[in-house]
């Protein structure tokens, strides 16, 4: 919904009625995630997309009855369909989508939704999208601190909120199947959760002209990233467009700052281009001791290998070392900046996804994966 939201909101303020299909779940090789959504508007327009254009005729139809009968539906496309043809995924996956209207009485809470996502404030949207006649459609929309709405029973939404929170924390977007009064071993309801988490960060260190690249790579994947380097004369906004903040600082010292105040999570991107020693030894003492989907360090084989023997004598185990990628991306034969943050951008998405990094023409098995992170 995000991609959607401000077309939807405006709707929304102007008292308008809209249909909204949403991915809940997929299979194999669906082409969007879970949380895709599309919008018929009032006067017809369809804005944003389910599937990258298999599904939209009958998702844009299905909104069309949905909004003038009131009752949401959850319907499956995919080669399972009898009219796999017409309405099926070309791409061999299986999808489905949650079809309902939105308007200030059925989404009270919208706009709130809308403010904190503007506001990169944590937010969750459970919707129940099965179940009995009188749950499907509820919405219980969860913050850190507080809830609003209710699936139609308080002890219910106690439960679910505790777990919708579990999920915001990690920025995962996905179903949730609970008892009728939210037992966790039921499976009465069925509940999409869609986390609304602030962007998941990329902090490259070291403003050299590769870091230039990778911070606009990086920002083109969705990542907040922030450039960090203890030199005021190249750590500095003109040299560095793409980067959300730069930051003048030892590498070491704004790392664990960021740690204690709580702004580096299980989805943060730590990229080490200082190839510095008195720089990156420090700094990477304290980025391999964290719970972070990646750290990767740049320098050449032989730097890799001294930087190994540092590491070691500042204490650092073998199973930390191991969490290092040095030389840092994939062998692509990458020479430029630019091709190098490509290379170093396809092993974070492979480390994210459990790619393997080979050509899929020589692979086997889906092509889209399902990750933890």
């Amino acid at each position: 919904m995000r991609d959607v939201l401000d077309d939807l909101v405006g709707w929304w303020q102007a008292g308008e009625t809209v249909g909204m299909g949403t991915v809940v779940a997929t299979w194999r090789s669906a082409p969007r995630p879970a949380g895709a959504s599309m919008l018929v508007g009032p006067d017809g327009t369809a804005v944003g997309s389910v599937s990258g254009g298999c599904v939209e005729g009958a998702v844009y139809e299905e909104a069309r009855d949905v909004v003038e009968s009131g009752v949401p539906t959850l319907e499956r496309y995919g080669v399972s369909d009898d009219d796999a043809f017409a309405v099926g995924l070309t791409c061999g996956g299986i999808l489905d989508v949650f079809v309902e209207s939105v308007s200030r009485e059925s989404f009270p809470e919208l706009g709130e939704v809308a403010g904190s996502v503007a506001a990169h404030e944590p937010v969750a949207v459970v919707t129940c999208v099965a179940g009995p006649e009188d749950r499907v459609g509820r919405r219980l929309v969860v913050w850190p601190d507080r809830s609003s709405g209710t699936l139609g029973l308080q002890r219910l939404d106690d439960a679910v909120a505790d777990d919708a929170r579990g999920m915001l924390a990690a920025g995962r977007t996905g179903m949730m199947h609970v008892g009728h009064d939210g037992e966790r071993r039921g499976d009465d309801l069925s509940l999409f959760v869609n986390a609304f988490a602030p962007a998941a960060r990329m902090v490259v260190f070291g403003a050299i002209d590769f870091a230039a690249a990778v911070a606009r790579v990086g920002a083109f994947l969705g990542y907040r990233v922030t450039v960090c380097d203890a030199r005021p004369v190249f750590a500095t906004p003109k040299r560095f467009p793409d980067a959300h903040e730069v930051v003048v600082e030892w590498p070491h010292r704004y790392l664990q700052g960021e740690v204690d105040a709580g702004r580096i999570d299980e989805r943060t991107v730590l990229c080490v281009l200082t190839h510095d020693p008195k720089f990156d030894v420090p700094l990477l003492e304290v980025a391999l001791r964290l719970p972070v989907a990646y750290v990767g360090a740049m320098g050449s084989r032989r730097t890799h290998e001294e930087r190994l023997v540092r590491l070691e004598e500042a204490g650092l185990s073998k199973e930390e070392l191991a969490r290092l990628s040095s030389p840092i991306g994939l062998d692509l034969g990458a020479r430029t900046p630019e091709e190098t943050a490509i290379s170093i951008a396809a092993e974070v998405i492979a480390g994210r996804w459990g790619g393997s990094g080979e050509r899929l023409t020589g692979t086997e098995g889906p092509i889209h994966r399902t990750a933890d992170r």
